[in-house]
């Protein structure tokens, strides 16, 4: 006979503080420990990004005609000339202190850039979310009742070719079609800028359309499980109106397995940005970045690359404590 594993017993110190007497908060202390590790995790693998570059970075991106004299000035004020964790400590000193670095570009110090192209990508990432909850959950729900117990056959066949389809797309691509279409041939609309509310719908489509089809896809699934359960076809026998049916027992179950993908929905919205901003020459954080690729500017790479670890971290975060909040069977999981 196999003996159940003891719970692990909380740290010391959340013992001492009365944490342990309330799950939720031992779950978001657990999940703010986790959060600054992997912060650490992670500006530690942005700082080697530099140091894994192959050749001189220096050489890279200052170019190499310079004088030995220069040489060794912007390695000593980029401090290459001393050791790697001292590299390191400074560098989290300084992203604790919300120093980012100057572009070697324009010398403009990075934290400028990103106050003045944020908006601009905070605009796209958050117009591309409401389109993916707005379409996907909708149309994953409708096609899961219309299709139930094996129902409308050819519509199950219709919408999982098309959403496998539209999902395996890259968005660049989604972008660039789109572009031709309605801002070339039809000239309905801009092909690029950030000037207004008609230079966004193009960019956040091409954004949201893969996310919006996987969302669906895991929706329909999940509407079917639930349509298959006994209280349900309880509910149907006592002749509850269909609203009632699907909006006390269907949408619950349905929000909580799309927060459940919604850091991997977040995270592909974001990495989508980057490329569709380029695209349609957006003057965001993506387009920023590209830049920095291309021109070897390291301190930009950097900063917009750890923004946006961190960004999709703590929106896992802030995921994992409402479906606490809205499932509280989880925290016995977690317990």
């Amino acid at each position: 006979m196999i003996s159940e594993v003891p719970p692990v017993a909380p740290p010391i110190f959340m013992r001492r503080w009365g944490i342990v007497s309330s799950p939720l908060l031992r779950l978001i202390v657990r999940r703010m420990i986790g959060l600054v590790v992997v912060g650490v995790v992670v500006m530690f693998a942005v700082f080697l990004m530099v140091q894994l570059v192959p050749g001189n970075p220096i050489y890279q991106a200052f170019g190499g005609d310079m004088s030995l004299q220069r040489y060794q000035q912007l390695r000593h004020q980029l401090y290459f000339d001393r050791p790697l964790y001292q590299q390191f400590a400074i560098y989290v000193d300084h992203v604790l202190h919300g120093n980012l670095g100057r572009s070697y570009a324009t010398q403009q110090p990075v934290s400028s850039l990103i106050h003045e192209r944020i908006a601009a990508s905070a605009e796209l990432a958050g117009a591309a979310l409401v389109i993916v909850l707005l379409v996907g959950i909708p149309l994953g729900i409708a096609t899961g009742a219309v299709t139930r117990e094996g129902r409308h056959p050819r519509v199950e066949l219709g919408f999982t070719g098309v959403t496998a389809t539209l999902a395996a797309i890259p968005d660049y691509l989604v972008g660039t079609i789109l572009a031709f279409i309605f801002a070339v041939e039809l000239r309905w609309l801009p092909v690029a800028g950030t000037n207004g509310l008609n230079t966004l719908i193009l960019p956040a489509l091409a954004v949201s359309i893969s996310p919006t089809m996987s969302l669906s896809r895991i929706v329909r699934l999940e509407t079917l499980n639930v349509l298959a359960q006994e209280y349900i076809r309880t509910a149907r026998s006592q002749r509850l109106p269909w609203y009632l049916i699907y909006g006390r027992h269907v949408l619950p179950n349905v929000l909580t397995a799309a927060l459940t993908v919604g850091g991997l929905i977040f995270a592909g919205i974001m990495g989508g940005a980057v490329i569709v901003e380029t695209v349609f020459a957006r003057a965001g954080l993506g387009s920023a970045l590209v830049e920095a690729v291309v021109n070897n500017n390291y301190p930009v790479i950097q900063a917009i690359t750890l923004l946006f670890c961190i960004l999709v971290v703590i929106v896992n975060m802030v995921i994992d404590i409402a479906l606490a909040i809205i499932d509280p069977r989880s925290l016995t999981k977690e317990a």
